[in-house]
């Protein structure tokens, strides 16, 4: 059965017709398995809630938070329904998962089948040692996501002090403030992690599982490409050039677009702006080529668009008050060429300037 918006109520009285009161939840775990192949290789068999769902690691980035800690002995404390554990059992030399909620405890074991040890605990309530401490912290209140660190459940500063001189690892969200994680007990190596283009989330790495001088890391999956601070960070500020490269969120998020700048040879259009310039591209990166700058105004822009006989029109903007779906609206455009604009703030203070750079994308 489809079960889309247009045939939910019909493909919902038939099922409650064949399985009456299971109809529900056969529905909702159906639904379930299907946004779920965004983030599992195969969730046909997986049995999981709403909230555990969107909390759930995609596999591809459990997988590389297992590589990191191969051959250690690891407890999962938050298990929740065993995504982490999943890509953890082919990694840990031992390996043991907890859950303070029942039902997605049982989930976990329907999930993982036999060879994983569970057990029901507080995760604030140590039940192993010499172990190495992996939490996933819940962020989410209804639907909505929370970054206060102290508002995670369980809460990262009493997480802490709970393990402190452990060993631990610790997902947070992406946007979660860094400059807060000193107060609630943390000194380690924040680690961004992106996928597909999107960052997917922020990891705590401490203890013995971090690397000398490293304190920030960006992690592309797509690329298997690592940027940490022990890299250089110095790179030049200058006019573009003839490409203009939008570094990879996990690159931005992580503070490391002048080391990613140095490691490629690019340089910077303005020292607080994170668009890069360059004369080649990174291999396996999209860029912009620049085929015209102009000082930002609506009018102009739009005249210089249709010189160029653009038709749909990728719109980035940095710096600069702009909405990009509504510009793109006004615009009007009906050429043939798709091209990209990119609108950023250049300079500072009574110096600064919007400008646009009218590009062709690499792909």
């Amino acid at each position: 059965m489809p079960l889309t918006d247009a045939t939910r109520v019909a493909d919902v009285a038939a099922l409650r017709t064949r399985f009456g009161d299971r109809a529900p939840v056969l529905v909702e775990t159906t639904l379930l398995r299907r946004r779920a192949a965004a983030k599992f290789d195969d969730p046909s068999r997986w049995l999981f809630t709403d909230e555990a769902l969107q909390q759930a690691t995609a596999a591809p980035v459990a997988r590389h938070r297992a590589r990191r800690l191969t051959g250690r002995k690891v407890h999962d404390v938050t298990c929740s329904i065993g995504a982490e554990l999943a890509a953890l059992r082919l990694t840990a030399a031992q390996l043991v998962g907890s859950d303070i909620d029942p039902v997605r405890l049982q989930m976990a074991r329907h999930n993982l089948g036999p060879g994983v040890a569970l057990c029901r605990a507080d995760a604030l309530r140590p039940i192993t040692r010499d172990t190495v401490v992996v939490a996933d912290p819940a962020r989410r209140s209804g639907g909505r996501r929370r970054f206060d660190p102290r508002a995670h459940t369980p809460p990262l500063d009493a997480l802490f002090d709970v393990y402190r001189g452990r060993d631990s690892v610790v997902k947070c969200a992406p946007g979660i403030e860094f400059g807060a994680l000193g107060a609630v007990g943390f000194d380690g190596e924040v680690e961004v992690v992106s996928l597909a283009g999107s960052v997917r989330e922020a990891c705590l790495w401490s203890g013995s599982l971090t690397e000398p001088g490293v304190r920030r890391r960006a992690t592309i999956l797509d690329r298997s490409e690592v940027i940490t601070d022990a890299e250089p960070g110095e790179c030049p500020v200058a006019a573009a050039g003839r490409w203009i490269i939008d570094p990879d969120g996990a690159v931005v998020r992580a503070g490391l677009v002048r080391h990613y700048a140095a490691r490629h040879g690019l340089w910077q259009l303005d020292p607080d702006i994170a668009y890069l310039s360059g004369d080649r591209l990174p291999a396996g990166v999209r860029g912009f080529e620049v085929l015209e700058e102009l000082p930002y105004r609506e009018r102009r822009l739009r005249q210089a668009l249709a010189a160029h006989d653009a038709g749909a029109v990728e719109i980035l903007v940095r710096g600069v008050d702009v909405d990009p779906d509504r510009l793109r609206t006004r615009l009007r455009l009906r050429g043939r060429h798709p091209l990209a604009v990119v609108i950023t703030r250049i300079g500072s203070k009574h110096a600064s300037r919007a400008t646009a750079f009218i590009c062709r994308p690499s792909r």
